[in-house]
């Protein structure tokens, strides 16, 4: 006898909907201030109009979508006053959030430090295209590093705003993040770990800062270069 599969709840629906847009986002299938349409959506993705309009109210709190009551719902524009914004407010976040896991980190810590930067790095170093699925892989393993580097804080509340600004800058620096060489790459986030582990808060707190400057200086150049040239009359 054939069993009969229970239906999946909303919010499972919901989480998938979310998902496969933020990754549809994040990797340009949707241009910055694209209408975000329901039936559209729906079309292209088989949920039905709640899990999606729930999924989209999500990528708004993300910021990755915006949302207006006469527009509907829309890529968020890019925006560098904003980029800007994230980073600097991130370099202070994560840097008292840094100072506080030197003070507090233990052997484990150390341990783990270790490790996510040796799998980072050779996510780094792998052979293969920069598509978007290893875009999304390098992704993943720095976003662990860098969760790494503070989760001994002990502070939840840094911890959460720390995870919600890596989110939001995650659209500027996909695109970006495998562009720079491999070398440059795991020496920044080398030295970072060095001063971590050499117990330096304040050399780890500065590198901290100077690599996201970098980052979002990087950003700034390959926008520009990418910008349309202005039409002369």
């Amino acid at each position: 006898m054939n069993q009969i599969s229970k239906p999946q709840p909303a919010e499972s629906l919901a989480d998938r909907a979310y998902s496969r847009l933020r990754s549809d986002i994040l990797g340009g299938g949707f241009a910055p201030g694209q209408p975000l349409r329901l039936e559209p959506l729906r079309a292209r993705y088989g949920y039905s109009f709640s899990p999606l309009r729930e999924a989209l109210t999500r990528l708004a709190a993300d910021r990755l979508v915006s949302q207006s009551s006469l527009r509907g719902f829309r890529v968020a524009e890019f925006s560098l006053a904003e980029m800007w914004d994230i980073l600097r407010t991130r370099i202070l976040i994560e840097g008292e959030a840094l100072r506080l896991a030197i003070d507090k980190g233990d052997a484990a810590w150390e341990a783990r430090v270790q490790a996510t930067l040796a799998a980072f790095s050779h996510c780094v170093t792998a052979p293969g295209p920069a598509d978007e699925e290893s875009r999304a892989v390098f992704e993943h393993y720095h976003a662990v590093f860098h969760g790494t580097l503070i989760e001994a804080c002990g502070s939840p509340s840094l911890l959460r705003l720390a995870r919600q600004l890596y989110l939001q800058t995650e659209r500027y620096r996909r695109p970006h993040l495998m562009a720079d060489s491999a070398e440059t790459v795991i020496a920044e986030h080398g030295a970072l770990r060095d001063a971590a582990l050499a117990r330096d808060a304040g050399l780890a707190c500065d590198l901290l800062a100077r690599h996201y400057t970098r980052t979002g200086e990087f950003i700034e150049a390959a926008l520009a270069r990418a910008a349309p040239e202005p039409v002369t009359p």
